[in-house]
């Protein structure tokens, strides 16, 4: 079994500099914790893999290909792999837990 914190993770991502921290990577799988502050531009492009996003905590939209929907504390998105999406109206610091089915590429 391996166990995270999101606090944890938080920390670790903060300490990173970086906006994407992966903390899990198995062949089927891999997951990292996002970081959007308000005022970020999302800058990702389509994924080869199959994605889930589940929003820990802020506020904004996400785009998926034409379709636009509020995010907030507790929103779970799907995006199948290969489709341009991004989220953008941050009103809030976006924390965002991804999951990539197989492991992101």
């Amino acid at each position: 079994m391996q166990r995270f914190e999101i606090r944890d993770l938080q920390q670790q991502q903060a300490a990173s500099g970086r906006a994407y921290l992966e903390f899990l990577r198995v062949p089927a799988l891999s997951m990292g914790l996002y970081v959007l502050p308000v005022g970020t531009k999302d800058l990702q492009q389509p994924h080869d893999e199959d994605e889930t996003y589940v929003i820990v905590s802020g506020r904004g939209r996400i785009r998926v290909g034409e379709e636009s929907q509020p995010v907030q504390a507790g929103t779970i998105i799907y995006v199948a792999a290969g489709k341009p999406h991004h989220f953008y109206n941050i009103k809030e610091d976006l924390n965002i837990l991804v999951f990539f089915a197989p492991a992101e590429t």
